[in-house]
């Protein structure tokens, strides 16, 4: 079937006339040009029986409105269709025909009116640009029932257009959420060489990289290019390691590129298309079913208008002689999308020139201005419930359906609605999807389709120089950091990774335990020395009165005894979990013990000297001895409680958590407060200690068969010793050996001094008892 962009296909005369203008036919003849010979008519072949039923949809409208009593009631709606061979070209000619009723105006003048008021169409972004050009001149309106260039919503350039498709500009975001969606960061790209195919796939582009979505490759195609260019493109989309293919086709690219991929066997890509093709019932063939089934993309909701079916099927050449006959599935109106752009734009015209009439009263010549201003505030619901209205850019709402190529029973190419997308609606709720009906999509036809895999858990992103965002390697988080949107995240201090760096978990607290090795074995240590000096202490009591009890000056003993059971004790405030109040006790009860115990060894040592320096001991010792111990151990003591009263007072030692020294754990320390305290409390033993050492060393050789000095200078010299090699130890012991180095101090000082004072009586006591006389005490000289 042949067609001329020069003539009508379809026309009616009425009060008001609606242009219209469609690709019936979808490929034209190419004409030779010359200076000398008149050009040739344009020749369109290749009917679209898509477009054949938009055009019969428009009378059918036409028609519903002159049979209305409600709507123009009195004023009958005429019609005249042009072909417009989905070219610019035969558009240009079509456009002209509407305007002067005829195309070729070369030797008669044009008509000061237009022969329409308001055209339809056309089918194609370019076209209806085109159009726009010449309408927008006399400013007759322009509404579209198909074009989605986001350009024409641009009112400056084009006043006086309208539509009922939404803009791409909401297409092409509602796809890059689409791909987003199904993780498919790395898709390939094609698009038809117009404004349609530009400007949609631009926007998407730029949508899609905020996404987090890269483009592999983007080519062109247009129905005009040589076989050769086609089969280029395809070469590129076969070698491309993106399985994703986003179609911003045009049919008649769509058919072309689909010709060209059968030959070249091109398949196991998941195709992404847009409205144009995307509910084409044409392309649902077996023949083409290898290569589109499962195909997603978006497209209008499908609409229902009763009786165009009935209508479609009497269209006959006996009702119009220029309407050849033919018998073709036109008729099916199960998927009517644009169908009802169609019939929703005649409709806005109809209720836009009604409300003109009513407020005019002037006739039937018709202001192209008001016309559009009419057009822009037009807001009426079809029978269908479909409310229609346009916005200040002359576009509808932007609302889309979620179509999914899938088999039936039968085997058969059905759209099946798996989601939509709202415009209209907050950003993250824009897109819907019907996780049951989508299910077959990810079981079946879900590729994976990224340039890197997923970093996995422990490992952050990192770019390649000279690669798209989406093509990345993978970098294990540093200890301590989780992975967290491809990126690595600092912990928080008192958290810490786990093995997998995936979750940040509480950090292992660290202190010395009584449930550890370590821990149990100081605290048994500790009970032993205590209960060895409670034994010891039994031991003397019961030989209280035996000469050697009595030379070691029982009293101090006793006291010895006690302040030393102290000490061992005193260790067990360092091992636990620290608290406030065990912080304090642990410190000053170190400090008090100790004082007490070096104020009894030198209250000993200050004895032993006067006792063998006085002219007349019998008589001197007894009177002023017991005074002298009770003084010196008491003045001693209350001074270090002194000190450590004001460390308490000023600033007393407190838990701590130590996230410094180690990053991986938390140390649970005692704070000293106060370092000048601990070392003053420290260093005031040490000077008893000093002083004890001196003054025993001095009374070392005195006569005497049982000379306590020596032991006590032996004793000073292992105490010495311990606390002198404490201090590195403590300074540089992590963590809880810390206070284990404190403890075992604390210890081997304890067990130095009760073995060095009292294990050589407990040895005469209970071992030699014969040497437990005062003779052998005095010695052979006395």
């Amino acid at each position: 079937m042949l067609g001329s962009p020069e003539v009508p296909l379809l026309t009616k005369k009425g009060d008001i006339t609606i242009g219209g203008a469609f690709s019936i036919h979808s490929q034209i003849s190419k004409p030779s040009f010359s200076l000398t010979h008149t050009p040739e008519t344009l020749t369109c072949s290749r009917i679209n029986l898509r477009e054949f039923r938009f055009a019969q949809t428009m009378i059918f409208a036409v028609e519903e409105i002159n049979n209305s009593s409600t709507l123009l009631p009195n004023i009958s709606v005429g019609y005249k269709i042009f072909d417009s061979c989905g070219s610019t070209l035969p558009s240009t000619r079509a456009v002209m025909g509407l305007l002067n009723g005829q195309e070729r105006t070369a030797e008669k003048t044009c008509s000061s009116h237009s022969s329409v008021h308001v055209i339809i169409g056309a089918s194609e972004s370019s076209s209806t640009i085109v159009m726009l050009q010449i309408c927008g001149t006399f400013q007759i309106p322009v509404i579209s029932h198909f074009a989605t260039c986001a350009c024409l919503s641009n009112r400056k350039d084009y006043p006086s257009f309208f539509r009922t498709i939404p803009s791409d500009y909401y297409q092409s975001r509602a796809l890059a959420k689409l791909v987003k969606y199904f993780g498919w960061t790395w898709v390939g790209a094609v698009r038809s060489d117009n404004d349609y195919g530009n400007n949609g796939m631009a926007t998407f582009i730029t949508a899609a990289s905020q996404e987090g979505v890269c483009v592999e490759y983007s080519e062109a195609i247009s129905r005009t290019d040589s076989s050769e260019e086609v089969a280029r493109v395809i070469e590129v989309i076969r070698s491309g390691s993106a399985r994703v293919l986003i179609a911003f086709l045009a049919q008649g690219e769509m058919d072309i590129l689909l010709e060209e991929a059968l030959k070249q066997n091109l398949t196991g890509l998941q195709w992404v298309g847009s409205e144009s093709w995307i509910t084409a019932s044409h392309l649902t063939t077996k023949r083409y079913s290898g290569i589109l089934t499962g195909s997603l993309g978006f497209t209008i909701k499908k609409a229902k208008i009763a009786g165009l079916r009935e209508f479609l099927l009497q269209v006959n050449p006996s009702q119009d002689p220029q309407n050849k006959d033919i018998n073709n599935p036109f008729t099916d109106v199960s998927q009517l999308r644009i169908s009802n752009n169609v019939y929703k734009a005649v409709y806005a015209i109809a209720h836009a020139m009604h409300n003109l009439l009513n407020c005019a009263k002037k006739g039937k010549t018709l202001p192209y201005k008001i016309i559009v201003k009419h057009l822009q505030d037009v807001n009426f619901t079809l029978q269908s419930g479909e409310r229609v209205y346009f916005d200040e850019n002359g576009d509808p709402s932007a609302m889309y359906e979620l179509v999914n190529w899938q088999r039936n029973q039968a085997g058969d190419i059905i759209f099946v609605a798996v989601g939509s997308y709202d415009a209209s609606l907050p950003n993250e709720s824009q897109l819907a999807v019907n996780e049951i009906n989508i299910t077959w999509v990810k079981c079946m036809f879900k590729p994976l389709s990224v340039c890197s895999e997923s970093c996995p858990p422990g490992f952050r992103q990192a770019a390649i120089k000279g690669k798209p965002i989406c093509c990345f390697s993978c970098i294990a988080c540093a200890a301590g950091e989780i992975s967290n949107s491809n990126m690595c995240l600092l912990c928080p201090l008192e958290c810490w990774s786990d093995e997998d760096r995936s979750h940040c978990v509480p950090k292992v607290i660290e202190f010395l335990s009584f449930g550890e090795t370590m821990g149990g074995l100081l605290a048994a240590f500790s009970l032993f020395g205590a209960s060895l000096t409670l034994a010891v202490s039994c031991v003397f009591f019961r030989f209280r009165h035996t000469p050697l009890v009595k030379a070691s000056n029982s009293e101090l003993s006793f006291l010895l005894l006690f302040s030393l059971t102290l000490c061992f004790l005193c260790s067990l405030t360092f091992i636990g979990q620290p608290t406030e109040w065990s912080c304090m006790l642990r410190h000053t009860a170190f400090g008090a013990s100790f004082a007490l115990c070096m104020s009894c060894i030198l209250a000993k040592t200050i004895t032993v000297v006067i006792a063998f320096k006085a002219t007349r001991p019998a008589k001197t010792v007894p009177q002023c001895s017991a005074a002298l111990q009770r003084t010196s151990v008491l003045s001693f003591t209350l001074l270090q409680l002194l000190i450590c009263v004001l460390w308490l007072i000023f600033a007393p030692p407190f838990p701590y958590k130590n996230t410094v020294h180690a990053t991986e754990k938390i140390i649970l320390e005692c704070n000293l407060g106060s370092p000048l305290g601990f070392w003053a409390v420290l260093g005031y033993i040490g000077l008893l200690s000093l002083l004890c050492f001196i003054l025993a060393f001095l009374s070392r050789k005195l006569p005497d068969n049982f000379n306590e000095a020596k032991f006590i200078t032996f004793s000073m010299l292992i105490f010495c010793a311990v606390w002198v090699t404490f201090i590195p130890a403590y300074v540089s012991s992590p963590g809880k050996f810390t206070v284990a180095v404190e403890i075992f101090a604390i210890l081997a000082s304890s067990f130095g001094l009760f073995f060095s004072i009292f294990a050589p009586k407990c040895y005469i006591l209970l071992v030699k008892p014969e040497r437990n006389t005062k003779r052998h005490m005095m010695g052979r000289n006395h």
